[in-house]
C-alpha cells in the first residue's frame, strides 16, 4: 500500500489493530488476515517479548512465524528491564521499517498498556521514585507482597482490582502514582485511553460468549501442559530465572514454579492456572470495553472483518 505521508510517528501510519482477552483467536486471524493482504505483524504482548517463555506466553510457533513475519517477540532476556516506553520505542522503529517497505502492518495482543502507548502516547504519570520503591520493596520483603496489596486495596480499591495480588511491581507503581499524583493510576489510565489516537488505526474487537471463552481458556491450559510447560519452567530455573525476575511472577509461572517446589499439587496448579487466566481475560475485556473506537466482532466474521480493512483503504 502507497502513501504520501512523510515517515514521521506523527503521520499516523494506517495500523489494523487486534484486540481482545487471552484464548479468543486473535493469533490465527491475524495470520490469515495478514497472509490475505501481504502484511506482517507487531505483537503487543506484554510476556511475548521475553526469550525462552515460549509455552506459557502462548506465543506463534515457528510454522506460523514462517507464514507470516512477527515483530516484538523474543526481544528481551526474562532478567532485563522492560516497559511499555521501550516497547513504544522498539514497534515505532519496526513500524517505521514496515511502511518504508510498503507492507500492510498488523498489530495484534492483548496487553493494554502497551496498546494505549503505541497508540495514543505514554501516560501522563510521574516518573519512578527510587527512595519510595525501595521503602516499598524493603517493606514487601518484611512483611510480604500481600501486605502492600492490601494497602493499596485500603487506598485504591479500583486500582487493586486491576492487579494481581503477587504483582508487587504493579503495586508499587499504583501506590506512587497515587503518594504523587492523589490520583488513581486507573483514572489517569481511563483518561489517556480516550486520548485521539497518534496512528492512524482500524481497532477491531474479537469476543465470544463467556462460557466458550473460559472453555478454550481451560483447553489452552491442557494444552500448554501437554506441550511441556512444565520443563519449560524447569529450564528456566536452570538458567537462573526464578520468582526474582518479573516475568516468573506471572499468573501462568508463578503456579508452576510452585508446583515444581512441591508447595503445592500438580491439580491445584492446573486450577489456578486455568482460574488466574479466566481472571485475567475479564480484567482485559474491563480494560477494552471503555475504547468506544473499538469495532466488535466475533472470530468467526472473518468476512465482515476483511469488509472494515477494505473500507480502510477507501
Amino acid at each position: 500500500m502507497k502513501s504520501s505521508k512523510p515517515e514521521t510517528r506523527n503521520s499516523k501510519p494506517p495500523l489494523i489493530v487486534i484486540i481482545g482477552p487471552t484464548g479468543v483467536g486473535k493469533t490465527d486471524l491475524a495470520i490469515r488476515l495478514a497472509e490475505r493482504y501481504g502484511g506482517e505483524i507487531v505483537s503487543a504482548d506484554s510476556m511475548q517479548i521475553y526469550r525462552y517463555m515460549d509455552i506459557g506466553t502462548a506465543k506463534p510457533s515457528t510454522e506460523e512465524r514462517i507464514r507470516v513475519p512477527h515483530h516484538m517477540i523474543d526481544v528481551a532476556d526474562p532478567d532485563e528491564e522492560f516497559n511499555a516506553a521501550l516497547f513504544v520505542k522498539m514497534a515505532d522503529d519496526v513500524i517505521h521499517s514496515l511502511r518504508k517497505r510498503q507492507k500492510r502492518i498488523f498489530v495484534v495482543g492483548g496487553t493494554g498498556l502497551y496498546l494505549d502507548a503505541l497508540l495514543s502516547g505514554l501516560l501522563d504519570a510521574p516518573g519512578a521514585d527510587g527512595t519510595l520503591r525501595d521503602s516499598c520493596i524493603r517493606e514487601a520483603a518484611q512483611h510480604g507482597k500481600s501486605h502492600l496489596y492490601e494497602r493499596l486495596k485500603e487506598m485504591d480499591a479500583t486500582a487493586a482490582e486491576r492487579i494481581h495480588p503477587n504483582d508487587l511491581v504493579r503495586t508499587i507503581r499504583a501506590l506512587e502514582v497515587l503518594e504523587h499524583t492523589g490520583q488513581s493510576i486507573t483514572k489517569i489510565q481511563e483518561e489517556h485511553g480516550f486520548r485521539e489516537s497518534i496512528h492512524d488505526c482500524l481497532k477491531i474487537g474479537l469476543t465470544i460468549d463467556r462460557n466458550l471463552l473460559y472453555e478454550r481458556i481451560n483447553n489452552r491450559v491442557e494444552e500448554m501442559l501437554t506441550a511441556g510447560l512444565v520443563t519449560e519452567v524447569e529450564e528456566l530455573v536452570k538458567k537462573g530465572y526464578d520468582e526474582s525476575v518479573r516475568p516468573m511472577q506471572s499468573m501462568t509461572y508463578r503456579n508452576v514454579l510452585s508446583y515444581i517446589r512441591g508447595e503445592q499439587g500438580k491439580q491445584d496448579m492446573v486450577r489456578l492456572v486455568k482460574r488466574d487466566t479466566r481472571h485475567y481475560s475479564r480484567r482485559q475485556l474491563t480494560w477494552f470495553k471503555r475504547d468506544p473506537d473499538i469495532k466488535w466482532f466475533a472470530p468467526q466474521d472473518e468476512s465482515m472483518i476483511r469488509g472494515a480493512i477494505e473500507n480502510l483503504d477507501g
